[in-house]
């Protein structure tokens, strides 16, 4: 029996306890070594890791990930995708989608790992056909769930979901427990009840230490079947973060079972980041807070990433006294929500709104932008009915949202002409286009300082865009 370990300290690990401000110069010197460590594969980019580079490390993300492949050459190199919401927080038009995907690939992706924050799968098939289309022989494009427990999501729910993604054409399958909840009675009846559905497609757990559940929920995970675990060298495990890797090797042994990896490889990865986590811990960027365990999230439902950009926003405002209070109302807001999955961009959404009503003192006295178009139906169909009372109160009485599947018939390129013209000789090339198109103040910025810097280097070539 083989079960295998992704690595996710260069994204969702140090995203979820320290709100992705893991530069690249922090953690190049050790690539090498990582490239040794026989992992399923290194999690490296996606995720919230793009707006970090341009809106906070003054880094450009296509350049983070080609410097990551040229020094780990021969690793699987894995992001974490949106679907038709990108890496940023609206829905993309289908050509934005399919050339995202093409320069994932180009730049050194291997596996994209595509969800969608309401499991509506409609917003897949753009990213999955993309992927399909610029596949090298070591893509695998990987059906993502997003699990959550609520009155609407049940095991057979899940099992029902899994077989459209393998109907859909995912090579693997991954369930997504981005805030922890998921316990050892749940992953057994999960793993079994969809191996039995997907037969020999590999099946990958993805969870999270939050509250605590996250080591017995993979062992059961391992004993019911689980071909792949997410795990995060061991001084940027545990909290908000994933089960530590080098435990999980060494459960993984004890039972006979091979995991592929090189011992003494990944004790160097995790004695190469415990001085960086020092440093963060030191400089205030890692919370204390994100370290330990709130089984509270059970009731929350709240994700790593969620809860550490949660504390860091409360900072900033000086108003971390209101953290408890924000934190109960998040259920509140999400069953007002139809129990959407938390998870990006819904997790974001859901708690700014809890945090927007415990600040006003008054709920939904100042209502988002993006939770106004959610109830206009711009994200997808909600997993259950939503308030009526607030979808009055942001539509008008009576009013319904769209049935949203809006972005079909825009393939039409005019999103990438615009931004080439509004751009001009700040942009070298395609992913600087793509860079803009997802995060328009954040690029120009980053594209202006970039110029300024760097006068002297000759222009690239841009493609045409037909």
């Amino acid at each position: 029996m083989k079960v295998q370990i992704t690595e996710t300290v260069l994204r969702d690990a140090n995203q979820s306890l320290m709100a992705t401000r893991l530069p690249y110069a922090d953690y190049e010197k050790i690539l090498p070594v990582m490239d040794k460590a026989g992992y399923y594969s290194v999690e490296c980019w996606g995720g919230a890791t793009f707006d970090s580079c341009l809106r906070y490390l003054n880094e450009d993300p296509w350049e983070r990930l080609r410097n990551i492949r040229r020094n780990m050459p021969n690793t699987r190199l894995q992001m974490l995708l949106r679907g038709q919401n990108l890496l940023g927080y609206k829905h993309y038009h289908d050509d934005v989608v399919e050339k995202f995907v093409e320069l994932s690939i180009r730049n050194g992706i291997d596996i994209i790992r595509i969800f969608d924050a309401l499991n509506d799968f409609r917003n897949l098939g753009t990213a999955l056909d993309a992927t399909m289309k610029y596949a090298t022989p070591k893509t695998v494009a990987s059906g993502c769930i997003s699990y959550t427990q609520s009155p609407v999501h049940t095991v057979e729910k899940y099992v029902e979901m899994c077989r459209e993604l393998k109907n859909m054409g995912f090579q693997t399958i991954c369930l997504k427990d981005m805030a922890g909840t998921m316990s050892p009675f749940e992953a057994e009846g999960l793993i079994k009840g969809i191996k039995d559905a997907v037969g020999d497609m590999p099946v990958i757990l993805h969870t999270h230490c939050t509250t605590g559940m996250a080591y017995m929920t993979v062992t059961k995970a391992v004993e019911s079947g689980v071909d792949v675990v997410d795990a995060a060298t061991s001084c940027f495990s545990n909290g908000t973060s994933q089960p530590a890797t080098e435990t999980i090797f060494y459960a993984l042994q004890q039972y006979g079972i091979e995991s592929g990896l090189d011992e003494k490889v990944i004790n160097e990865v995790n004695d190469f980041f415990k001085p960086v986590k020092q440093k963060y811990l030191d400089n205030k960027t890692m919370n204390p807070k994100s370290l330990g365990t709130d089984s509270q999230a059970l009731v929350y439902k709240v994700p790593g990433g969620m809860l550490s950009n949660m504390i860091a926003n409360l900072t900033d405002m000086h108003a971390m006294d209101k953290f408890d209070a924000a934190l109960a109302e998040i259920p509140a807001v999400r069953k007002d929500l139809g129990y959407p999955p938390l998870v990006t961009p819904l997790s974001q959404m859901v708690g700014n709104q809890a945090v927007t009503n415990v600040l006003m003192g008054e709920r939904y006295k100042q209502i988002s932008k993006e939770v106004k178009n959610y109830f206009k139906g711009e994200y997808g169909i909600a997993p259950a009915p939503v308030s009526k009372e607030l979808q009055d109160k942001i539509l008008g009485e009576g009013g319904e949202p769209i049935d949203c599947r809006i972005e079909d018939s825009k393939r039409t390129g005019e999103e990438f002409r615009k931004a080439k013209e509004d751009l001009g000789d700040l942009a070298r090339t395609e992913e600087d286009i793509m860079s803009y198109i997802c995060f328009p103040d954040q690029a120009r910025k980053f594209l202006e300082a970039r110029k300024a810097k760097e006068e002297n280097i000759a222009p690239y070539t841009i493609e045409a865009i037909d």
